[in-house]
């Protein structure tokens, strides 16, 4: 299992990823993607939408099945990365490559609260 230690995830199999602007860069990890199998449709929320933790905002398709994405911690969505909607195969690629949403945090210590990568591979491996 591929688990970047520089960033931050949810027990829902979100990576978090702290930009330089304040905001942050959310999507699904390489356990996500390999249990899901092939990507073939994806939803992101759309720019402006104001989130709350652990709310459902978006959605990525698998031939398998479909998974709801949730917003790791509150704020307002500030980008959707429109690319992958064209190829969102390349998740299975890899993983960490490109983010679905970005969210501009109402509470920016909230990162903190979020699974480390040793804890995410704790929790994932269960």
């Amino acid at each position: 299992m591929n688990v970047p230690q520089d960033l931050r995830y949810t027990e829902s199999h979100e990576w978090v990823k702290r930009e330089s602007d304040g905001t942050v860069s959310i999507w699904i990890t390489d356990h996500a993607q390999a249990q899901l199998g092939d990507i073939v449709f994806v939803e992101p929320p759309k720019p402006g939408r104001k989130v709350k933790a652990g709310e459902a905002v978006g959605v990525v398709e698998s031939v398998k099945a479909a998974s709801d994405i949730y917003a790791p911690v509150s704020g307002e969505v500030v980008a959707a990365f429109s690319d992958l909607a064209g190829t969102p195969e390349k998740v299975n690629a890899d993983a960490y490559a490109a983010w679905m949403f970005r969210i501009k945090p109402d509470d920016a210590a909230a990162l903190d609260q979020l699974l480390d990568a040793a804890a995410y591979e704790k929790a994932a491996s269960t």
